[in-house]
């Protein structure tokens, strides 16, 4: 039996070039959602510890867009959606979530009549029958007024049809995220970097969102350099000033916030009062500050990373970029282990 090789952001590195870029401000990282330009190709997850009001404000000032979480009332997120209006340019600045069953269509019909035009169909598997007759049903009612941004899928295959379907970008990666247990449970799913060297082989005209398992800015370059028109953040963007929940304070004196997975024990009792196998885990993670310095750091690690391959923008990097497989050994070179070596303190 031959099996398939499937390779993760650790499992490979991008080979320096030739540069004469001096300024990371001669790199452009802007990149097109539908009829609206975003400066920095970065989307906030949605999910209940990360994307509500405050957080789609913050990333619309940094250039970014958040989805709004669908995880509270009708009501409750049109609120949102309605105090992100009043900040933002434009109404279609504006992403926000709906499901697949229940609610989703008098969900999508508020959302929209509020002047939301990004509905991000959002479930754990989106190559599936509902995500079909969602898809569908929606673009029957609303033809090409909405931007539809829907997933999770790791394949070819996917991507074809739930862009046959009628989406316009697709969430790609499924059980990769810091606080997704899929793969442990239900033992299905591919490592982040090959969903996308796999998904950007589609013939269709849809722009693939890298959705989980990136932890740190080169690995956003590296899912940018693979293809990805943008990459979807969790982990990176939790634990900040404006992600929803209070800051605590332990004994010990450090502040933390809440983190966890949309199908995770905590979150499923939260939303619908009974939870079925998990698929996520719920924690805490030290509080970080401003989302906005977060997003400053990530954006000059992006550029720098477009330099090193001596690209200025997405579309050189992708032409230019040049691949290495690293071995275990080297994955540890690759990061900081001065504290892990021998005769150092641990």
């Amino acid at each position: 039996m031959k099996f398939k090789e499937a390779l993760t952001y650790d499992d490979m590195l991008i080979v320096p070039q030739y540069s004469d870029i001096t300024s990371r401000s001669d790199v452009d990282l802007s990149t097109r959602l539908g009829h609206r330009e975003l400066r920095l190709p970065i989307i906030a997850s949605p999910m209940d510890t990360v994307s509500e009001d405050e957080m789609a404000i913050a990333m619309y000032r940094s250039g970014g867009m958040a989805v709004l979480h669908r995880y509270n009332s009708i009501a409750e997120q049109v609120g949102m959606a309605q105090r992100v209006t009043k900040v933002t340019d434009w109404s279609s600045q504006v992403a926000a979530a709906i499901g697949v069953t229940g609610d989703y269509l008098e969900r999508a019909e508020a959302l929209i009549a509020t002047g939301v035009d990004v509905l991000c169909v959002d479930v754990a598997h989106g190559h599936h029958s509902l995500v079909k007759k969602a898809l569908t049903t929606l673009r029957e009612e609303y033809d090409n007024n909405i931007y539809l941004i829907a997933g999770n899928v790791c394949t070819l295959e996917g991507i074809n049809d739930v862009a046959d379907w009628g989406a316009d970008a697709v969430r790609c990666n499924i059980g990769g995220g810091s606080i997704c247990s899929t793969r442990l449970v239900t033992g299905h799913g591919l490592p982040g970097l090959q969903t996308i060297f796999d998904c950007v082989k589609t013939n269709r005209d849809v722009a693939i969102i890298a959705d989980g398992g990136i932890k740190t800015s080169g690995d956003i370059v590296k899912a940018l350099a693979a293809g990805a028109d943008f990459v979807m953040c969790g982990s990176l963007l939790a634990g900040t000033t404006q992600t929803p929940g209070r800051i605590i304070t332990l004994p010990d004196g450090t502040q933390v916030k809440e983190y966890r997975g949309m199908a995770s024990s905590d979150a499923q009792l939260e939303w619908r009062n009974k939870s079925s196998t998990p698929e996520g885990v719920a924690s805490y993670i030290p509080f970080k500050g401003s989302v906005i310095d977060i997003l400053r750091d990530l954006e000059g690690g992006i550029k720098s990373g477009l330099s090193y391959s001596g690209a200025r923008n997405l579309t050189e990097l992708r032409h230019k970029v040049e691949w290495a497989r690293q071995t275990t050994a080297g994955a540890h070179e690759s990061n900081t282990h001065i504290f892990s070596s021998k005769g150092t303190r641990k």
